[in-house]
């Protein structure tokens, strides 16, 4: 396949599996001399329509003479791509180069005509959307941006694909042909567009996996046990509702049914289709089985088999091969090395998992990368759903083992517009491709609460699992999720305690809690927790222990009417006394109080009340499932009741501190959604050179000296962006300073600028106000005694900044997260305390005035203790610089500003070190692809 070319060698990184708008994957790949056959082949299977609409004549066979022109390319001024699956053309688009009299051209023409060819079968896949924004990011490569293409006019499809694409677009109408030219540098509007389809082609690849209309397990063994055995029992026990296939090598030749299931030997002697197959097989005997189901059809696997890369360097080169496998047959993979996925919605039944009960539907989506967290989620929030279907219960669950192909990213792209999911619950091992995380964490936590809790933290990815190399420590990731709107807890207890609140209440308008009870003592600890966590909480209101229900009504009516009040917490201890209220009777006097005032959170915290929890979320009804006649349930599972549509169901916490931890959590969601409605805009400045910029790091990057510039190119980088940076005068002798010194005027700083002493002061290595020669020829006397020759310590002379506030200002491009602000105190708050805070980079007003209090030491700008506030909006705007300057040139790979002295007016830049670079890969700005693990 790798034939070199005329020109170039053949180039392997244009080779990407994408997901098309069906949910199904297709390989889109260099066009090569070898792919003659297929070409051939492909131009068969096409109607004479398609075929006229290509070539504006009827052209029913192509000659040698194209094959030959179609199938050899130089990959700089020709280049053809083809979509394909199971190694067969789909689709195929071309570019060749052309002048401005439109006759082919090379060199340095940067238009190029381009045209379109998708089998009528494969039509309305998006497969002409997804070669159009691939052959695009090739052309720009190759130093070409703008396209022309001559359209037939009846050609409606083809017309729309171009119109859709979002690029800046003119037409024109001569000699019965629409000529279409468009500029292919990608807009605000191309890059929404292609994240549109990119959501809707992985929410559909998940929801095949999902929702199929029939299931294959292969491996199901003859008798019970095992891990085939059991799943196929599972989804015979939950009432799945679409047709089920149990297939085994080993059954016996006649044999039609396994305990009432249909039996084969192979996928290939079923008659109708297979949508969905769980492959329970070893690891040795899974590549033939996958090659069954891409012949047959399949759509998708579910691989429980392990031994893959959890198991080494040999299992990680058969994961690879067995994705490579699958996405060839246009097939997704859930696993290998998974515990299965779940489907609760009474139109599917689906348990192809190893979870023996399939768990009660509900409202809550469940993503685990661990099969043994995953069956420990599933396990509390059937406890605590209180026995009530609804609200609590799950809707959709995923375990993703070694998520060689589906994985977060993709169960959140279903989840995102899933009419079924509410809450979106996740444990993350490892984040494959944090940038794109982030981005869809974003968009779906402004539509529904999601929750995460991360595993291996500190000690890695899991074997098993292949991640990107990031630079950035765990706590700045997790500042970026929440920056997100990611809720980000630390145990599968929280995760479970913050997902039940979100889904049972309505979110906090503020922090001001409430809380009333008849326990004194839990009140007074539930308040110590609402302290801790930065709620505000009111003085307990104790009903003491005599209280009846009807006090608890009374009084809980009363808070969620008072103004002042944003959410309430009721304590709860066993009473003694011939009034003392019973669980359900308190129960119900709390719900009835609480469905009369429906803005306002309600929790329960409780002390040795067992039964308060279920009788919460009581209700009555039947189960929809109990209706239908051709569900199989065992006998002896009860049906459970249904919570009324709109139930607010009030959750109950055994510890104030879980409670309080998990409202906690609300506000914050909830403040994060009030500010995303109006996230702020990246501002424009009138002194930024973007272009003289560009030239400039241009030359730099040629002059090849070094990552890291000198002090002079720093400076003059920076100016073109509006930052001055205060210059230091080098001062290698006395008598040099004492020159600087004169020149700049004093006072004036003396610092030792060497690696070890840089931004030191505690060391003794900066002397500030020195007012004249004399002090100033003392202090050099002193540096170099106390730290060495000029030579090693590397004295500087600076003018004196006004007094302030020392900050530190830094951006980094990160190969994962990619471009990251960050800002704290400089010194030991940032250094020994690590009181930073973060902004993925391009920063808006809005989140920059957030970051600037987002830090512990944030009051120190403020006027802490009677001192002056620094000026807040030049420190905002000086962030905002140097977000704009890293976002505009992403070879600027690094950016430190230290130390920045912010006064009450102004600031002043003292140092600054910037670093040039290639950047790294922004693959979430070019075309869509299935990643490669």
């Amino acid at each position: 396949m790798q034939i070199a070319s005329d020109r170039h060698e053949y180039p392997a990184h244009w080779e990407a599996d994408v997901v098309l708008r069906d949910g199904g994957t297709a390989r889109i790949r260099p066009i090569t001399a070898d792919d003659a056959e297929r070409l051939v082949s492909f131009y068969e299977q096409v109607s004479d329509e398609s075929k006229y609409y290509r070539f504006f004549a009827p052209y029913p066979r192509l000659s040698a003479k194209d094959v030959h022109r179609f199938t050899h390319h130089d990959f700089v001024d020709r280049v053809g791509l083809a979509a394909t699956v199971a190694g067969e053309f789909i689709a195929t688009v071309r570019y060749d180069r052309i002048g401005a009299d439109g006759r082919p051209a090379s060199g340095q023409a940067d238009e190029a005509e381009v045209a379109f060819l998708v089998q009528d079968a494969h039509q309305g896949r998006g497969v002409a959307s997804a070669l159009l924004e691939h052959i695009a990011a090739v052309a720009r490569e190759r130093g070409i941006r703008r396209f022309t293409a001559e359209v037939l006019p009846a050609n409606t499809k083809m017309i729309k694909v171009f119109t859709d694409a979002g690029y800046q677009q003119r037409r024109s109408f001569e000699d019965g042909v629409v000529r279409l030219e468009f500029d292919l540098e990608p807009t605000d509007r191309s890059l929404a567009v292609q994240r549109a389809r990119e959501q809707r082609a992985e929410a559909r690849s998940v929801k095949r996996l999902l929702a199929p209309g029939s299931v294959a397990v292969i491996g199901a063994g003859r008798t019970p046990g095992g891990v085939g055995r059991s799943i196929l029992d599972h989804l015979r026990d939950a009432g799945f509702t679409g047709r089920l296939y149990a297939v085994n090598t080993a059954f016996a030749e006649g044999q039609k049914a396994l305990d009432g299931v249909p039996a084969h030997r192979s996928v290939r002697d079923i008659a109708e289709p297979v949508d969905l197959a769980v492959v329970a097989v070893p690891a040795q005997r899974v590549p033939e089985v996958v090659a069954e189901c891409g012949e047959h059809g399949v759509q998708g696997l579910v691989v429980v088999s392990a031994g893959y890369a959890e198991s080494g360097q040999e299992g990680r080169l058969r994961q690879r091969e067995l994705v490579r496998q699958a996405r060839s047959y246009g097939m997704r993979i859930i696993g290998p090395n998974a515990f299965g996925i779940i489907n609760t919605s009474p139109s599917v039944r689906l348990n192809a998992s190893l979870a023996p009960e399939m768990p009660r539907p509900g409202r809550i989506g469940l993503f685990a990368q661990s099969g043994a967290i995953g069956i420990a989620l599933l396990s509390r929030l059937q406890r605590r759903g209180g026995g009530v279907t609804g609200v609590t219960g799950v809707s959709t669950f995923v375990s993703s083992g070694n998520r060689a192909d589906v994985s977060g990213n993709d169960v959140l792209q279903y989840w995102y517009d899933d009419p079924d999911t509410d809450v979106a619950l996740m444990y993350l091992e490892s984040i494959g491709n944090p940038r794109k995380f982030t981005r869809l964490a974003r968009r779906t936590a402004a539509a529904k609460p999601l929750v995460v809790v991360q595993g291996a933290r500190h000690g890695g990815a899991p074997q098993g699992h292949a991640v990107r190399a990031t630079r950035l420590p765990h706590a700045t990731v997790s500042a970026l999720l929440r920056q997100a709107g990611v809720l980000r807890v630390d145990t599968i207890t929280e995760l479970v305690d913050t997902g039940l609140l979100l889904a049972r209440q309505p979110l906090p308008a503020g922090p001001r809690v409430t809380i009333l009870g008849n326990s004194e003592s839990l009140g007074l600890l539930t308040y110590d927790a609402c302290l801790t966590e930065g709620l505000r909480p009111s003085r307990p209101l104790d009903l003491t222990t005599a209280a009846t229900a009807g006090d608890f009504h009374r009084a809980l009516s009363a808070a969620l009417a008072d103004d002042s009040c944003d959410a309430v917490i009721v304590t709860a201890i066993p009473a003694v006394g011939e009034n003392s209220p019973q669980d359900a009777a308190l129960a119900e006097a709390l719900r009835s109080a609480a469905a009369a005032a429906p803005a306002k959170p309600v929790l329960v915290v409780h002390v040795e009340m067992g039964g308060i929890a279920g009788a919460l979320s009581a209700a009555t009804g039947t189960s929809p499932q109990a209706q239908r006649s051709d569900v199989a349930r065992p006998a002896e599972r009860p049906i459970p009741p249904v919570a009324p549509p709109g139930a607010r169901l009030i959750p109950a916490y055994p510890a104030a501190e879980r409670a309080v931890r998990a409202l906690a959590e609300a506000v914050e969601y909830a403040q994060w959604r009030r500010e995303a409605a109006e996230p702020g805009k990246v501002p424009e400045y009138d002194d930024i050179d973007e272009k003289g910029a560009a030239e400039l790091i241009g030359w730099l990057l040629a002059r090849d000296e070094g990552p890291t510039l000198g002090t002079d190119e720093t400076c003059d980088l920076l100016a073109r962006y509006g930052i001055q940076v205060r210059k230091a005068l080098p001062a290698p002798t006395p008598e040099t300073a004492v020159g600087a010194a004169r020149a700049i005027g004093y006072p004036v700083a003396l610092k030792a600028t060497a690696p070890h002493l840089r931004h030191r002061a505690d060391l003794g290595g900066v002397r500030l106000e020195l007012a004249d020669e004399e002090q100033l020829r003392r202090a050099y006397a002193e540096l170099t005694e106390l730290f060495g020759a000029p030579e090693e310590i590397r004295p500087v002379v600076q003018a004196m900044a006004p007094r302030g506030v020392d900050i530190l200002i830094q951006a980094v491009i990160d190969p994962a997260a990619g471009a990251v602000l960050s800002f704290g105190l400089a010194g030991a708050a940032s250094q020994l305390l690590g009181d930073t805070a973060h902004r993925l980079i391009p920063v808006t007003d809005r989140e920059a005035a957030s970051l600037v209090r987002s830090i512990r030491t944030a009051p120190l700008l403020f006027g802490w203790r009677g001192s002056d506030p620094v000026d807040t909006s030049a420190l905002e705007e000086l962030m905002l610089r140097v977000s704009r300057l890293v976002d505009d040139h992403p070879e600027v790979v690094a950016v430190t500003l230290e130390p920045v002295v912010v006064a009450p007016h102004g600031l002043s830049v003292l140092g600054a070190t910037v670093r040039l670079g290639p950047p790294p890969a922004r693959d979430d700005l070019g075309p869509r692809t299935l990643p490669v693990y």
